[in-house]
C-alpha cells in the first residue's frame, strides 16, 4: 500500500493520512483523509487473489468497477493506479445479515440499477466456478467438506433445469454478502467487484439470500421485489441459485485457506467453519422434500412441447430480459 499511497499524495497535491480498514478477506483497503477535509477510499488489489482463482483478473475488476460507478450503484472512481483504485468514500452504514433480511425492497432496487447499467467486460457462471474450485482442491490436495462430491449429480440437475429456459445475462456483482452493501440514506450502494461478471440475475438474488440466510418466504419476497411479478418459475430459479451459492462459496473458503495461507492467517477468520456452515446449508436445502418441486417449477412444471409449455425463444410471451 505505501506505493499507492505515495501516488495518491502526489495526485492530490496535499498531505493525506491513512486509516486501514479491517474485515476484507482478499484485498487491502484504507480510508484516506486529506488536509483540506476530503475523505476517500483506497483499494489495493492483490494479484495473488485472481491468480488463485478467487477473483477475476485485476484489469477486469477495475473495468467493472468503473462500469458499476456509471450505473450509479458503485462508488465513483476518482483515480486509477497500477493495481489500485482511489474511490469515493461512501458515508453510510455497512449492512449486516439482519439488515439484509429487513431490506429486500431497497436491495432489489440496487440490483436492478446495477443490472440495467453497462455490461461488464467478462462473463461469469457459478457452475464453471464450482468446477474450477473443485479442480484446484484436487490439484493442491485441499480439504473439501465431507460428502461434497456426492452432491455433484444434484448440481448437474440444477444446471440442466436452469438452462432449459435461461434468463438473459446482465452485469452482476455475484458476491453480495452483507458487507458489500452500504446504506446511504434511502439507497443501497454496492462495493467490491472482485467476482463481478455478466450472469443470470437470479444468481444475484439467490446469493443475497444465501449470504443473509433468508428463509424461503423472504427469498420469494426478494424475487417479487426484483422482477415485479409472482411467478413460481422465478422464485424457484432464485432458490436453486441460493443452493448453488452455498455449494460453490464453501469451496472458495477452502481454496483461499489453502492457497493464500499468509492472508488467511492475518485475517483472523475461521475458513474451515465458514466452509462447513455453507455446505451444511446447501445439504439442508438439497435434502428438503421440496427440492424436486423447485426443479420442476423452474421448468414451468410442464413437459417441454406440451400445449401449455413455456414458449420458445423469441416467440410471444418469452422473457427476453428481466423488467428494469
Amino acid at each position: 500500500m505505501p506505493d499507492a499511497l505515495a501516488d495518491v499524495r502526489e495526485w492530490a497535491g496535499q498531505p493525506v493520512t491513512e486509516t486501514p480498514i479491517k474485515g476484507g478477506l482478499s484485498h487491502r483497503i484504507a480510508r484516506l483523509d486529506t488536509a483540506d477535509g476530503q475523505r476517500w477510499l483506497l483499494r489495493v488489489l492483490d494479484p495473488r487473489v485472481s491468480q488463485a482463482g478467487l477473483g477475476i483478473p485485476i484489469d477486469q475488476e477495475i473495468a467493472n468497477t468503473l462500469r458499476a460507478a456509471r450505473a450509479g450503484v458503485g462508488p465513483r472512481v476518482l483515480h486509477r493506479m497500477p493495481g489500485a483504485l482511489l474511490l469515493e468514500y461512501l458515508d453510510g452504514a455497512t449492512l449486516d445479515a439482519h439488515d439484509v433480511r429487513t431490506l429486500p425492497g431497497p436491495i432489489a432496487a440496487a440490483c436492478r440499477r446495477l443490472h440495467a447499467g453497462p455490461r461488464f467486460v467478462n462473463d461469469f457462471s457459478i457452475f464453471r466456478k464450482l468446477d474450477e474450485f473443485l479442480a484446484l482442491c484436487h490439484t493442491h490436495g485441499l480439504r473439501v467438506p465431507d460428502g461434497y462430491e456426492d452432491r455433484l449429480p444434484a448440481v448437474a440437475r440444477i444446471e440442466r433445469a436452469l438452462a432449459a429456459d435461461p434468463l438473459p445475462a446482465v452485469p452482476c456483482h455475484n458476491d453480495l454478502l452483507p458487507g458489500n452493501l452500504i446504506r446511504c440514506g434511502t439507497e443501497i450502494r454496492i462495493v467490491d467487484y472482485q467476482l463481478s461478471g455478466n450472469n443470470d440475475p437470479a444468481f444475484e438474488l439467490g446469493d443475497i439470500a444465501a449470504e443473509a440466510d433468508y428463509d424461503p418466504d423472504l427469498a420469494d419476497r426478494l424475487t417479487r421485489a426484483y422482477f415485479g411479478e409472482d411467478d413460481p418459475r422465478l422464485t424457484a430459479r432464485v432458490r436453486l441459485n441460493l443452493i448453488m451459492s452455498n455449494l460453490t462459496w464453501s469451496l472458495w473458503f477452502a481454496v483461499h485457506h489453502g492457497l493464500l495461507r499468509e492472508q488467511a492467517a492475518a485475517a483472523d477468520f475461521d475458513y474451515d467453519a465458514e466452509a462447513a456452515d455453507k455446505f451444511a446449508r446447501a445439504v439442508r436445502d438439497l435434502d428438503d422434500p421440496g427440492f424436486g418441486r423447485l426443479v420442476d417449477d423452474v421448468r414451468g412444471g410442464r413437459t417441454p412441447g406440451s400445449p401449455d409449455a413455456p414458449p420458445p425463444d423469441g416467440s410471444p410471451g418469452h422473457r427476453t430480459r428481466p423488467p428494469m
